[in-house]
């Protein structure tokens, strides 16, 4: 369930966030059904009009497409499309404001680079 509470992000943006998380953890496989308008507002506790809005703005991202009267599909590429979409979001947005925060902080480089291989370290 997507705590809507906790983020500053428009409502169906977060939905589509967690379609994009779904695609890339294979829980929503290229070309397969994904849960229909309706099944996915009630899942989440959303109206549909919101859930109909993560889905057109994941359709202009070619994520998901629709099949006229069978539902909504992730695209055969999809995976590689949100990981394509999350690099530029992280590099235009996200990466300045972290840099920022290591310049104010006078974390170095060397430093950020120990801190990475231990997060890789402990991940296994």
């Amino acid at each position: 369930m997507i705590d809507f509470n906790n983020s500053s992000k428009a409502i169906y943006l977060q939905i589509a966030d967690d379609i994009c998380d779904k695609i890339l953890t294979g829980t929503f496989v290229p070309d397969e059904r994904i849960p229909s308008v309706r099944e996915y507002a009630a899942q989440v506790e959303v109206n549909v009009n919101t859930v109909m809005r993560a889905y057109d703005y994941l359709s202009s991202l070619e994520i998901i497409y629709n099949k006229r009267g069978l539902g909504f599909f992730a695209a055969t590429d999809a995976r590689l499309r949100v990981i394509d979409q999350r690099r530029r979001e992280l590099l235009s947005d996200t990466a300045v404001n972290f840099f920022r925060q290591l310049d104010m902080l006078d974390i170095t480089p060397a430093r950020l680079a120990d801190m990475y291989q231990q997060y890789l370290d402990n991940k296994k």
